[in-house]
């Protein structure tokens, strides 16, 4: 849309000065010579040429420069306006040497060309020659066009330098968060945990039955100590460490037939470069999916499916689990997590018992819209 308008505004603009340099010259003209079937094409075109300054600015320079030499050879006492604009529009794209070069030779040009007019006087030639242009305007045009670039240049060196600071902010408290995390909750978690299992073990080894209570406390604390690590790594990882993504799916899948879950992987459709942040985000989706199979599926069968589409991946992961359609999954922080990485990528994540029995895991992530 911004594309658009701009170059509805370029178009706008070429034909307001090639509508102005045509005024102009009609207006100069006493008489009408064979001349004029050259010079009024020349100042059209001159004008018009400005609607590609933004894409090609050099070849525009270098047109509107050849037309205004063009219309004075003819005859056409008609100021550079469209050369001014295109100086400008080329130190602007940062094309400063080369817009210096083709201006010294158009100034070189036009008093040959008014003499090529028809004047005798080289005097009055190099008159007219300033009066086309002069070497204040082209200073000005090209000082406007450097002051516009380092403008903008600051806007995107000061947008970059905000988001690298916010970048190191969100590290800063992620390290404290994980800090905090670890002086408040994994002594204490550690203790619950040790606590419990002696308890088991003396009641055990007195002969004693264990209580179920005592059990749960036993098999959560293990839990919390087991997600606690887990969230601390996360929490820990440094950037600067090489991230795992698509590749290391197979991995995955090895290791999850060694702990002897019959685990199997198809890859469909071509592969092609996706976003590395959709790559990691796939390996998270199938590392959590694996996992929570492994923990709590009671699964002998799991199946890792990726569709490798022109404009998404796909991504879908079935268990033989104990999960019915009558039971409804627990969202636990895994499966949140999953579906805030998902949906931060603008992708789809649905994650639901099936008919038949067994869980299923599905995403579906834009490779277009990432970056």
């Amino acid at each position: 849309m911004g594309t658009g308008r701009a170059g509805v505004k370029d178009w706008a603009i070429a034909i307001c000065v090639a509508a102005t340099l045509l005024v102009t010259g009609l207006s100069g003209q006493d008489s009408a010579t064979n001349l004029d079937l050259v010079g009024y094409p020349l100042l059209a075109a001159g004008g018009l040429a400005l609607a590609a300054r933004r894409r090609a600015p050099v070849p525009v320079l270098a047109v509107t420069g050849l037309c205004a030499v063009g219309y004075q050879a003819a005859g056409f006492d008609v100021p550079a306006v469209a050369y001014l604009c295109a100086v400008y529009a080329a130190v602007r794209a940062g094309h400063r040497t080369i817009t210096v070069a083709v201006s010294v030779t158009v100034l070189a040009a036009l008093p040959l060309a008014a003499l090529a007019s028809g004047l005798h006087d080289t005097g009055e030639a190099l008159a007219q020659a300033r009066g086309a242009l002069e070497i204040a305007w082209l200073i000005a045009a090209g000082a406007a066009g450097e002051a516009l670039r380092q403008a903008e240049r600051r806007a995107e060196e000061a947008e970059r330098t905000r988001e690298e600071t916010a970048r190191r902010r969100a590290d800063e408290e992620r390290l404290h968060i994980a800090r905090e995390l670890h002086d408040s909750l994994t002594h204490q978690i550690s203790i619950i945990k040790v606590q419990a299992e002696v308890a088991v073990h003396v009641a055990r080894r007195r002969g004693e039955q264990v209580p179920e209570a005592l059990l749960a406390i036993q098999q959560a604390g293990r839990e919390a100590t087991r997600e606690l690590r887990a969230t601390l790594r996360a929490l820990r990882e440094d950037d600067m460490t090489p991230p795992r993504g698509l590749d290391h799916v197979p991995e995955l899948v090895e290791r999850a037939r060694s702990i002897g879950l019959d685990a199997t992987l198809t890859i469909e459709g071509q592969r092609h470069d996706v976003p590395a942040a959709v790559s990691r985000t796939v390996y998270r989706i199938v590392q959590e999916s694996l996992t929570n199979i492994a923990r709590h599926a009671a699964a002998a069968t799991a199946s890792v499916r990726i569709d490798c589409r022109p404009d998404a991946l796909a991504i879908r992961i079935d268990d033989d689990g104990r999960a019915t359609p009558d039971t409804a999954p627990v969202p636990g922080v895994g499966l949140l997590g999953m579906r805030e990485r998902v949906t931060a990528l603008g992708g789809r994540l649905r994650a639901e018992p099936r008919s038949e029995g067994g869980f299923t895991v599905q995403a579906e992530l834009p490779v277009d819209r990432t970056s």
